[in-house]
């Protein structure tokens, strides 16, 4: 099946439309994160650089660590950004641009978000590292995708709605596990997460700053949630898109986040740097190994 020229747009230079980025330009293994500028940070860490790319906030560099190819690219703030670096992403890897048609074989790419995170359990203190087991996307944007009910955990999604008072307004939630592999590789090291992706940083996490929210309680509520050994931990903002969307197009995907605030102690911490290094330093780790 050849995908039109209005579906995949692709430059003159033979290039993806968003990131700018040809299908020789993206390693196997890839890191996101939101910052432009944390591209550069992971960036000093890496060895034989071939090039840095960019094109609005996507950011892009690829080079090596340990020896293992690895691109680092920036997605901006959003589960709609996602949406265009993960199908772009995949262009990239299982479309081929001459004849505009998937390939025959399939590759499937590693790839792990990195960012930071507000917690909401006590036990959860600033500067750990939470690894989405599960992300629960309050965004909508899966909803738009068919097979969505096929990687989606209903059960969860039907108990959380119901204990929350999910608003009628608001669209369908959904819940789902990050790639296999992935969380296999950051069981050891991290807290095991179950992480909101929020449409927005204010309201849509429960922050009041002058417009009252449609459910004031959200944050105990989302607190309190429990579904076997499951609980909400922590706010992001890209998580289920990245998951939904991998889990759609095959490849193994997650995101971890650095705690940098307690949203039910109340605590924040503005001098996150070194523990957002220290995580970086993890994550090429395990994406070399």
């Amino acid at each position: 099946m050849r995908i039109a020229e209005s579906e995949l747009i692709i430059n003159g230079d033979g290039s993806v439309f968003h990131l700018h980025l040809k299908p020789e330009d993206i390693a196997d293994n890839i890191i996101l994160v939101g910052d432009p500028g944390r591209v550069d940070m992971i960036g000093e860490f890496l060895s034989d650089k071939e090039f840095r790319k960019s094109n609005r906030e996507f950011v892009t560099i690829t080079g090596k660590y340990n020896g293992k190819r690895i691109t680092v690219l920036s997605t901006g703030i959003g589960t709609d950004n996602i949406d265009i670096v993960v199908t772009e992403l995949d262009a990239l890897a299982n479309v081929d641009f001459a004849t505009r048609e998937p390939k025959a074989v399939r590759k499937s790419l590693n790839i792990i978000r990195l960012g930071t995170s507000g917690a909401i359990q006590e036990d959860i203190p600033l500067g750990s590292f939470v690894f989405s087991e599960i992300s629960v996307g309050c965004d909508g944007l899966l909803n738009w995708y068919e097979g969505r009910d096929e990687i989606a955990l209903a059960d969860i999604e039907e108990a959380f709605k119901k204990h929350v008072g999910w608003d009628k307004h608001l669209p369908d939630p959904y819940f789902v596990r990050a790639g296999e592999k992935m969380i296999e590789k950051f069981k050891d090291c991290t807290v095991r997460g179950c992480t909101i992706s929020a449409p927005g940083f204010y309201g849509p996490q429960g922050r009041v700053v002058r417009l009252p929210l449609a459910m004031p309680d959200m944050v105990d509520d989302f607190g309190s949630f429990r579904f076997g050994d499951v609980r909400i931990t922590n706010f992001e903002m890209e998580g289920s898109a990245l998951a939904g969307l991998s889990a759609l197009l095959g490849h193994n995907a997650g995101t971890v986040c650095c705690i940098i605030a307690n949203r039910y102690l109340k605590s924040s911490n503005t001098d996150y740097k070194p523990f957002v290094r220290d995580l970086v330093r993890l994550v090429l780790d395990k994406m070399s190994e």
